[in-house]
């Protein structure tokens, strides 16, 4: 199954990060947080991926070329120009970069990947959010509601801390916690094929007529995931999200701890060896 990662947009609200590069490839704990997501989706066996580029685009491509090379032992015959690789981290993706254009709304580069998803279900998010949602649940929820699509709905991470009183004496304190009440787009997707039909132009808005006709039309279904969800739209949710990382209570780093799947009809535990591409 394809994943598309939607990573053109302009970031402006990240600008002191991304003057000089996308959004997707601003770091937390030293990779980029489009690294993290991927890292994710492979984790759950999802490993052919579409990257929707746009605004520096160019800085996207470099890196997944020069990848294996980084994460490797090298020897270079400088004669010939011959390069070997030795070792290291080499994952066994699929990543598909296609130039979206520089100002095509959500909408519109979702429909430009149409040609490479083809009429096959397929998943889809941002490449700035990261969350501990189990993508094969997510997966097996859409399948079974026969519906045309499936958004992640997550409570929203509150700005401030939380506070439970009792009269006046603050009985219970929380420093911004997600909060409890209400839902947001998650943005992790599970999508049919006809969902190109309900995208008119570049210029349409993901988030706006396409969603809301699918609501309409009975066709958009809720997966509730209650547990970790975190975009990164400011240099504040940044901040946040490195600080997760370097104190090792960052909960979307599923690919550290023991998964159960079933193959042949019994289960095992297996995981990612990924030490060699932590740094880089």
């Amino acid at each position: 199954m394809k994943v598309a990662i939607l990573a053109g947009g302009l970031g402006t609200r990240l600008a002191e990060e991304t003057e000089t590069k996308p959004k997707p490839m601003v770091e937390v704990g030293g990779q980029p947080i489009l690294w993290h997501i991927m890292m994710h989706y492979a984790y759950h066996r999802f490993k052919d991926f579409i990257i929707a580029l746009g605004y520096k685009g160019e800085v996207i491509k470099k890196y997944m070329v020069d990848y294996c090379s980084l994460n490797s032992n090298l020897t270079i015959s400088l004669q010939t120009g011959t390069v070997q690789m030795h070792g290291g981290y080499r994952p066994d993706w699929t990543v598909e970069l296609v130039d979206t254009g520089l100002y095509t709304n959500t909408g519109g580069r979702i429909k430009r990947l149409a040609p490479y998803i083809g009429n096959e279900t397929f998943m889809l998010t941002w490449g700035d959010g990261v969350s501990d949602i189990d993508l094969e649940d997510l997966l097996a929820f859409h399948r079974r509601h026969g519906k045309l699509a499936t958004m992640t709905a997550v409570h929203p991470p509150a700005r401030f801390g939380h506070l439970e009183l009792d009269g006046e004496q603050i009985v219970e304190f929380s420093e911004k916690p997600q909060t409890l009440d209400g839902w947001i787009n998650g943005a992790f997707f599970v999508l049919e094929p006809a969902v190109f039909d309900y995208i008119d132009a570049d210029t349409t808005q993901w988030e706006k007529e396409p969603l809301e006709r699918l609501a309409k039309d009975g066709q958009l279904m809720a997966y509730k995931h209650t547990s970790f969800w975190q975009c990164m739209d400011t240099l504040r949710d940044k901040r946040l999200l490195e600080s997760l990382w370097q104190t090792g209570n960052a909960p979307w780093k599923v690919w550290e701890k023991p998964h159960e799947s079933i193959t042949n009809g019994s289960q095992r535990l297996h995981r990612h060896a990924v030490s060699a591409a932590a740094t880089r």
